[in-house]
This record gives structure tokens, sequence and C-alpha cells, in this order.
């Protein structure tokens, strides 16, 4: 164990496989681990570098490895993929993982924090919410149309549709299709709420988070979109988009070098105006 110097970890639900290899790149150990044997595994060992692929759970288990000391890189799978010899299997894979992790050229995800996480979350499950609602609306849409009910485009005109189904003196919807027609028509309200709560969190943190509130000052930018890009941002000086979405521009510090670097990436208008915001921020104070 004191050999250990590079550990490439396959991550699963319930079982992990754990490659290590020391100095010279000889392999020193071949591991099968349960989900509860992680932590303690590699609390015993010095600190070392564990190379994880990005994928589900891999941001939480690379704060806790890190917590414990390692240095703790996640790649791409599909970079990871180029280094499994043959016959693929999570004993493959993770021999895979301790030799891509190596590499110099390997190009590596930065690890998110907690909050990041949660804010990514707060996105997503008010995408699902709004994805539902618009399933919801194209349905009633549909079979009030079956009775010869028409409403125009958008999510406002639903709200007719909608004070159609609850009166009951109107005779144009039959009293059986009414019945379903309204439980429809009472969870789109319900989603309507639940989206609010979510878009009043986001704009919560988009109010407590200095990065996002600098994104939104770009034209076309609010803060739903700030507070994604700052969620998903780690840091500006590191590559973590995907893409690598103005990955050189963020690293860079002096103003010559990012307008040729402007001119010879090709991005949209957009991506430009966020690059000039964030490169605003960078430049030191008079």
């Amino acid at each position: 164990m004191e050999n250990i110097r590079t550990i490439g970890l396959d991550l699963a639900k319930n079982v992990f496989q754990a490659h290590a290899v020391d100095a010279a790149g000889s392999v020193v150990m071949r591991r099968r681990l349960r989900r509860g044997q992680v932590l303690a595994f590699f609390s015993g060992l010095p600190a070392c570098l564990v190379g994880m692929e990005a994928c589900a759970t891999a941001h939480y288990w690379a704060r806790e490895l890190r917590a414990l000391g390692h240095e703790v890189r996640l790649m791409p799978p599909q970079y990871v993929k180029a280094y499994v010899k043959r016959n693929k299997n999570d004993a493959a894979d993770a021999e895979a993982i301790c030799e891509a992790v190596k590499r110099p050229s390997m190009r590596f995800v930065t690890v998110k924090t907690a909050e990041q996480q949660s804010a990514l979350l707060m996105h997503r499950g008010r995408e699902l919410l709004v994805r539902q609602r618009t399933m919801l609306a194209n349905a009633l849409r549909g079979h009030l149309a079956e009775f010869g009910l028409i409403a125009a485009q958008g999510l406002h005109k639903v709200a007719g549709l909608i004070a159609i189904v609850r009166d009951v003196e109107d005779e144009r919807v039959p009293d059986m299709a009414r019945q379903v027609l309204r439980l429809i028509g009472e969870q789109i309200g319900e989603l309507d709420t639940r989206i609010a709560a979510i878009e009043a969190q986001i704009m919560a943190w988009h109010k407590s988070n200095p990065m996002s509130q600098c994104l939104a000052t770009i034209p076309g930018i609010g803060p739903i979109i700030a507070t994604a890009i700052a969620a998903t941002v780690a840091e500006r000086q590191r590559r973590c988009l995907p893409k690598q979405f103005f990955s050189r521009i963020l690293q860079i510090r002096s103003i010559p070098t990012i307008l040729w670097a402007l001119r010879t990436i090709r991005a949209g208008a957009l991506h430009q105006r966020v690059a000039y915001t964030l490169i605003r921020k960078k430049r030191p104070r008079s």
C-alpha cells in the first residue's frame, strides 16, 4: 500500500473497482470494493492521485476523497474509452482510468461543489416541471379540439380553456369529459405554482452570486441563464463548460491576447459578450 501513487476508480452503484499502480507504473493492487468500504479503504492510503470518470455520483466521491487528502481528477468517459484494452468490464475500465489520468494531454472536468450541484438541480427540476406542464397543456388542447374548442398558441391562452372546463354551465363540454379535463387543468395550475416556487429560489441564489449578477448584465441573458452558467462554471480560470466554452479566454488575463482569441475562436456573438463580461471582472482596478 505504501507504493501506491495512482489509482483508477471505476464508479458504480454498489460494487466499485480499484486499480492501483506505483511510481513506475507497475500494478500494485486490483480490488473490488463495496460502496460502504470505499471511504474506509482510501482513508488508510497515503495521499495519491485518484482518477475517475465524470459520470453519475463522480462529483460527490471526488469531494469525499479530496477531504481525505487525495488528489482527484475527473475525466470525460469518451476520453477514457480509448485506453480500454479489451473485453470491457469493471476491471478493464479501472485500468483504463488509471492509465488515462496520467496522460499529460488529458482534459479534466472541474469538480463541482455541493452548492453548484444544488443550483443545477433547481434548473433540472424546473425543466422537468415545465416539460410536464407542456405535455398537459398539449393534451388539454387536443382533447378540447375534439369538441370544437380551439385556443391560440401560447401557454397563457390555456387559461381560457381551463376556464371553459371549470364552467359547469358550458354545454359544449360533456359532463363525462369535463371530469377528466378538470383534473388536467388542476394539475396544470399546481405545476404553475411549483415552477414559480423554483424560480423564486433561482432568483434568490442569483442575487447572492456575484458571477451570476455579472452575467445578467449582458443583453439577452437573464437570471435563469446567468445562474445556469454560474452553476456550471466552477472557476473562471478553469475549463469546465462543454466543448471548451471559451476556456481559453477564461484563462487569459492580458487584453491584447483576449482580442486575438476572440478573433480566432469560433463562437457566436452571445459567447463573445459572455467572455467580455467575465474579462471585465478580471481587469485590475486602477
